[in-house]
Parts: C-alpha cells; sequence; structure tokens
C-alpha cells in the first residue's frame, strides 16, 4: 500500500476513533483490548496508530515488565487485574496474562502444571469479565517467519530500532515452531465463544494497522454524538502587562534550529 492511501485511510479510521472515544466515555464502557503475537510482529506500532490521536486517560496502554519477586509470589493475575479498566476507560494490553501461554510455557518460566491449570482457568475468568459488561477484545498478530527475521535484522542494524531487540527475540526465532505449538494450544483451549481470538496477518504493516483499527471499531457498537458548541472566549484585559518582557533574561531552551 502506497504511503498516501495509508495515511488517507489511516486518518479516517482515526477520526472513527476519536467518535468511539466520546461514546466510550459518555456512555461508561469499559474495555480491554489484548495485543498478543509473535516478536516482531508489529504489536507496538499497532498500537501507536491506534492511540495516537486519542486521550490517554481514555486509552490506556499497559505494557507491563517481567514479574518482581514479590509479584512472582502473587495469585498470577493479581497484577493485570490492578489495571483492569473502570468506567469509561479502554486498557490495552500490549502483551497480556497470556504470556504465562507462550514465552513462560516456552522458555520454562512456569511449570507444566501452571500452563495446564491456566488454560484451564483464564476462559472461566474471561467469561467473568463479559458476562459483567466488559468488552474484551483479543488480538494475535501473525507473521511469518522470513519477516520476522527480516525485522530482527532490522533492529541490529537500525541503532533506531535496537531498543526494540529483548532478550527474549533471539530464542524466539531459534525456538519458532515450539512458539507455533504453544499458539495453537493456547487457540484451542481458549478461543471461545464469549472471548474469541481474532488473528491478525501482519507481514504487511500498514495494512495490518488499518485491518487492526477497523476491527476495533466494529467490535466495539457506538454512536456518533452530537458535538458541543464551544465558544472561545475574549482574552480579559484585566490586570495586563508586558508579560513577555517580564521573561526576558531567564534561561531558555538554545535555539539550535
Amino acid at each position: 500500500m502506497k504511503r498516501d492511501k495509508y495515511e488517507k485511510e489511516l486518518g479516517r479510521l482515526q477520526t472513527e476513533l476519536c467518535h468511539l472515544q466520546r461514546w466510550v466515555k459518555e456512555k461508561g464502557l469499559r474495555v480491554i483490548i489484548i495485543f498478543e503475537g509473535r516478536d516482531g510482529a508489529g504489536k507496538g506500532g499497532t498500537i501507536r496508530a491506534l492511540t495516537e490521536r486519542l486521550s490517554p486517560r481514555v486509552f490506556r496502554v499497559v505494557a507491563l515488565p517481567a514479574p518482581s519477586d514479590r509479584e512472582k509470589t502473587q495469585v498470577y493475575m493479581q497484577r493485570y487485574m490492578q489495571h483492569f479498566p473502570a468506567a469509561g476507560e479502554v486498557v490495552i494490553f500490549d502483551r497480556s496474562w497470556y504470556n504465562r501461554a507462550g514465552v513462560e510455557h516456552v522458555m520454562g518460566f512456569c511449570t507444566p502444571n501452571q500452563h495446564e491449570r491456566f488454560l484451564k482457568l483464564i476462559p472461566e475468568l474471561e467469561r467473568f469479565l463479559v458476562q459483567g459488561h466488559t468488552i474484551l477484545i483479543k488480538l494475535w498478530l501473525e507473521v511469518g517467519a522470513e519477516e520476522q527475521r527480516q525485522r530482527f535484522e532490522a533492529r541490529v542494524e537500525d541503532p533506531l530500532r535496537q531498543w526494540k531487540l529483548s532478550p527474549m527475540d533471539l530464542p524466539s526465532l531459534e525456538r519458532w515452531y515450539d512458539y507455533s505449538r504453544a499458539r495453537d494450544v493456547m487457540l484451542k483451549h481458549t478461543d471461545t465463544k464469549v472471548a474469541p481470538w481474532v488473528i491478525v496477518p501482519s507481514n504487511d504493516k500498514k495494512a495490518a494497522r488499518l485491518n487492526t483499527i477497523s476491527h476495533v471499531l466494529s467490535a466495539i457498537p457506538y454512536k456518533k454524538l452530537k458535538k458541543d458548541t464551544v465558544t472561545l472566549p475574549e482574552r480579559s484585559a484585566k490586570g495586563a502587562y508586558n508579560d513577555e518582557k517580564s521573561i526576558k533574561g531567564r534561561r531558555f531552551v538554545r535555539e539550535r534550529y
């Protein structure tokens, strides 16, 4: 997709997201959007495209680091549940509790029993959420093996992308089929009618972003609310003074450009 076409369509969809945002806030909806997928599938870029024109007070992104020693002793879902939305909020999880079905299981960070118990119990928790009127959207971004390798190589070479190369990226490249099997097991147990998974083909980043935003818009019923009439007030002259002159002599940023 050519960039001008992509940016035009992205702008249209982002305008719709602004209408959705007003509806979520006005109606007090609670929404959770889960972004999962292979390393290098483009989750971060898709989330930025989704949220860059929205208020972080309504659309809140949660990207948790590895659990601390204390968190490892908590009930597994405890550190995720504290970030769940209140009325009028959309919480986007950039990686979620499904870490247990993916990297934790593949890399041996949890026991087989913990993995099995997670797969058994998590559909019940999600059913509880949905029946309690929380909208739950689960997105799996899928990228091909060669495309993933090319993206990792770009991270190695490009200093603007090197921060994206995590300690888990190289093992995910090496253990491609282990992650594929873990994905398949996860989908088998947790792709339910109440909380289904939706797979986003992500070899084409632009198309993946547009398709994801379009899906989110279709998954949350909303209406365009009537715009509030806004009249800018006249600036009061009461107490006027030369406020530009008053800051002369203060420290200013050096104008390099």
